[in-house]
């Protein structure tokens, strides 16, 4: 607290130091600024690279998972069928041996993506920790 000494009405007048409130303030700022996570929480999406070697395309190609949901209601474990039912234990047979657990979803262009999305949700049941997703433009190179 600081005095005004000398005012024109005789009296000593009080006023607050405000300086020590504002060093708090700036201190509290910072150190909630810290600790305030700065990333966004969301989903992972992997997207597939093309390789420019042929080889590794191949041996790409062998090692990549991809699941089609087809117009027809029918899906397709890398050109393979299989039903939803079934869907889950295939994937969980596939990715029990597996380091890399990681799998793309394909679906056709007028399909609901309910069907998309669970898809999704079977794959992360079945152990599948990344699950990305195939567009047109991607598989086209672009």
């Amino acid at each position: 607290m600081g005095m005004d000494v000398g005012s024109s009405s005789g009296g000593s007048m009080a006023s607050p130091n405000v300086v020590p409130l504002i060093d708090i303030l700036l201190v509290l700022i910072i150190i909630f600024m810290v600790i305030t996570p700065l990333t966004p929480k969301g989903l992972d999406a992997l997207v597939p690279q093309p390789s420019p070697n042929k080889q590794e395309n191949v041996e790409l190609e062998n090692k990549t998972v991809v699941v089609q949901v087809l117009m027809n209601g029918k899906l397709k474990i890398n050109q393979d069928d299989t039903t939803w039912e079934n869907l889950e234990g295939r994937l969980a047979d596939i990715f029990k041996t597996r380091a890399e657990k990681v799998m793309f979803v394909k679906g056709d262009d007028n399909i609901p993506f309910a069907n998309v999305a669970n898809v999704i949700d079977i794959a992360h049941s079945a152990g599948v920790d990344k699950v990305g997703l195939i567009t047109a433009k991607i598989e086209a190179g672009g």
